[in-house]
C-alpha cells in the first residue's frame, strides 16, 4: 500500500469520524507516523445528514476530504480501504489493499443501523448513516412526490405521499420536522395540483416521549412543535414489519407507505479479530479509563465503539459527536505523555449539553441544569453545528444556505441528481 518505511513508532487509526480526527489533529506536531484507513475519502459532519436527505443543503456541504484536513503533517498518509481484520499478536492490520504493521492501534469505527434482525425492515426501509444513504432518501422523497403529482389513483397517491419515520431521538424528530416543513413551504408552490393535508409525516416511537435521551421538559416542548408543523407522533408504538408497502406495528396498527425512513437505533462496528473485548449487547468495546480495549495493550477505542463505564454512565457515554472529540482529543494527550515516558491520565467527560431542532426557530436545549426551547435554542443549534463543521468553506456555504432557505422558505437542494431503485 506504499506506506514509506519511518523510523518513528506507526499509529493506525481506523475510521475518519469525530473521534480519530480529534486524534490525529492533536498528534500532527508528535514524533510519529500516523496512518488512516477509511472507506470513504472524506469525514461527514453526520449531524447534518438529515438535511441532505430533505433538500436543505448539498452533500459537499457537510463532507471535508480527508486527505487536506492532514495535508500539512509531514508524515501523515490516508489510504481508501477497508479494515478486513486485525492481528493483535503479530500487531497488523488486513485491508482490502494489503497489510500494515503498527505500534499503536486506535478503533474509531463508529456505529451502523441496527435493525434488530428484521430482515424485511433492513432489505425496505432507507437507513441514513452515510452521505450516499441520505442522498438514496433524497431522491426517493422527490420521485415520490413527483409520481403522486401525475397519479389518478387516489390510493397510490395516498401511499406515496405518506412518509413514516421510525425512531424519535434526534434524528427522526430533525427529520421529521424536516420534512413537515417541506410540505408547507415547498409542496404548495412546487406542486399546486397537491393539496399539502395530503402529505403526512408520522413519527414513530416506541418509548413514551420523543427525545429519550433528553428531558421531560425537552422532550414536550419539541412533541408540541413537531404536532403544531402538523407531524403525526405515535408514542409506545413499535414497528414489527414493513414489506415495502406497509408498516405494521406491535399494537395492530399500519401505514402504507412508499417512504419508510429507519432512525431507530444503532449498534457497534467492531472489528474481526479483536472479539474478546467487545460487550456482546452493547456491540462495543470495553475500554479503561485511558480508552485501551481490556486484555489488549497499546490497542485502543474511542467515541461510539468505546464502552467506558462509570457511576454516572453505568451504560458508557453517549453515542453522539461530543464524548468521540473528547476522547480523541485526550487520547492524543495520553499518547504524547506516553511517548514523554509519563503515565497517562484518565478521561473523564465534561457534558456540555444536548441539542436538538426541529424546524424553523423551533429547537430545544438541555445545557447544565436549564432547558430551553424555541428561537433561542434555534440559533444556539446553529452556532454549535456551524462552530463544529470542519473546513472554512464548508461553514460559509452552510450559512448562505441557512439564510437563503430562512428568508425564502425553500429548500433549493431539491435535485434528483441519482435516482433511487430500490433493490428487487
Amino acid at each position: 500500500m506504499n506506506i514509506p518505511k519511518s523510523q518513528l513508532p506507526r499509529i493506525v487509526v481506523i475510521g475518519g469520524g469525530f473521534a480519530g480526527i480529534s486524534l490525529i489533529k492533536q498528534l500532527q506536531k508528535s514524533p510519529l507516523q500516523i496512518v488512516l484507513f477509511d472507506r470513504h475519502n472524506y469525514h461527514t459532519f453526520q449531524p447534518l445528514l438529515y438535511q441532505v436527505s430533505t433538500a436543505g443543503l448539498e452533500p459537499d456541504s457537510i463532507a471535508y476530504p480527508l486527505r487536506k484536513i492532514f495535508r500539512k503533517h509531514p508524515d501523515f498518509h490516508f489510504r481508501l480501504a477497508e479494515v478486513l481484520s486485525i492481528n493483535a499478536e503479530e500487531k497488523y492490520v488486513e485491508t482490502s489493499i494489503g497489510k500494515l504493521s503498527y505500534d499503536y492501534l486506535v478503533l474509531a469505527t463508529g456505529t451502523r443501523t441496527n435493525f434488530f434482525g428484521n430482515k424485511n425492515i433492513e432489505e425496505n426501509s432507507m437507513p441514513m448513516k452515510t452521505v450516499p444513504q441520505a442522498l438514496d432518501i433524497r431522491s426517493l422523497v422527490l420521485q415520490n412526490i413527483e409520481a403522486a403529482d401525475i397519479s389518478d389513483n387516489s390510493e397510490e397517491k395516498k401511499r406515496l405521499l405518506n412518509f413514516v419515520i421510525a425512531g424519535a431521538g434526534p434524528t427522526g424528530v430533525e427529520m421529521a420536522g424536516a420534512l413537515a416543513e417541506f410540505r408547507k413551504g415547498i409542496l404548495k408552490h412546487d406542486y399546486p395540483e397537491l393539496d399539502e393535508n395530503d402529505m403526512c409525516v408520522h413519527l414513530l416511537e416506541g418509548a413514551d416521549r420523543v427525545l429519550l435521551p433528553m428531558s421531560p421538559q425537552a422532550s414536550k416542548k419539541a412533541q408540541n412543535a413537531l404536532e403544531k408543523l402538523g407531524v403525526k407522533v405515535h408514542l409506545n408504538t413499535f414497528v414489527e414489519n414493513y414489506d415495502g408497502t406497509v408498516v405494521t406495528t406491535k399494537d395492530g396498527k399500519s401505514f402504507t407507505t412508499a417512504t419508510f425512513i429507519w432512525a431507530a437505533g444503532v449498534t457497534g462496528a467492531p472489528v474481526k479479530g479483536i472479539e474478546a473485548g467487545v460487550v456482546a449487547k452493547a456491540n462495543r468495546y470495553k475500554v479503561n479509563t485511558f480508552n485501551e480495549i481490556d486484555g489488549y495493550k497499546g490497542i485502543f477505542a474511542l467515541g461510539d465503539i468505546a464502552l467506558m463505564t462509570s457511576e454516572k454512565y453505568p451504560y458508557g457515554h453517549p453515542q453522539v459527536a461530543q464524548p468521540a472529540i473528547q476522547q480523541g482529543k485526550h487520547l492524543g494527550k495520553n499518547i504524547k505523555r506516553m511517548l514523554a515516558n509519563k503515565e497517562m491520565l484518565p478521561f473523564s467527560y465534561f457534558d456540555k449539553g444536548t441539542l436538538a431542532t426541529i424546524g424553523r426557530n423551533k429547537a430545544v436545549a438541555d445545557i447544565s441544569k436549564f432547558h430551553i426551547g424555541g428561537a433561542f435554542a434555534w440559533f444556539i443549534w446553529m452556532f454549535v453545528h456551524l462552530w463544529f463543521l470542519v473546513g472554512f468553506r464548508n461553514r460559509v456555504v452552510t450559512f448562505f444556505n441557512w439564510t437563503y432557505n430562512y428568508i425564502n422558505y425553500d429548500r433549493a437542494a431539491r435535485l434528483i441528481i441519482r435516482p433511487f431503485n430500490k433493490k428487487k
